[in-house]
Order: C-alpha cells, then structure tokens, then sequence
C-alpha cells in the first residue's frame, strides 16, 4: 500500500473518532479533517487514478454534508437559520 492509502485510511480513522467526540469538541478536529480532505483526494487521485479520486469525493462529501451545506450558504451569502432564531419569543 502506498503512503497516499495509508494517509487516506488513517484520516478515515481519525474522522471516525472524531465522530464519537460530544459535539463541543469535534469542531477544531473536525476543521483540520475538513481542510485535510481536498489534499487527501487529489493525492489519492494522482496515485491510484481519477476514479478513486471521485470515489473519495463521494466519501468525503456523504461525510461532511451539513458543515458543506453551512459554507454553501454562507458563501451564496444566505446566512442559514440559528436553531435560536427559529423558537418563539
């Protein structure tokens, strides 16, 4: 196995244990896996080829679908709703 594979599997571990921490605490890990994975692919994609890469962006993004629905918005500039914001006054 190549040193990209045993990155990729290591990180995969590492989300995993991140994703047993109480929600306070996977933010900071959870940014440094965020901005981890874009290496991670395209190192992937450049050792075992582009269709790991696209297999691994499914991964990635199936993982991190609401803190990448959340930077969406925000980039489109539609602040998302607060769960504060909604409840009555």
């Amino acid at each position: 196995m190549s040193w990209a594979g045993i990155a990729a599997c290591l990180w995969v571990l590492a989300a995993a244990i991140v994703a047993l921490l109480p929600m306070r605490r996977q933010y900071a890990p959870g940014f440094v896996l965020l901005g981890l994975a874009p290496v991670m692919i395209v190192w992937l994609s450049l050792t075992y080829g582009w269709w790991i890469g696209i297999v691994a962006l499914f991964a990635f993004v199936s993982m991190f679908r609401k803190p990448l629905f959340f930077i969406g918005k925000r980039l489109l500039g539609k602040a998302p709703a607060r769960a504060w914001e909604d409840r009555p006054k």
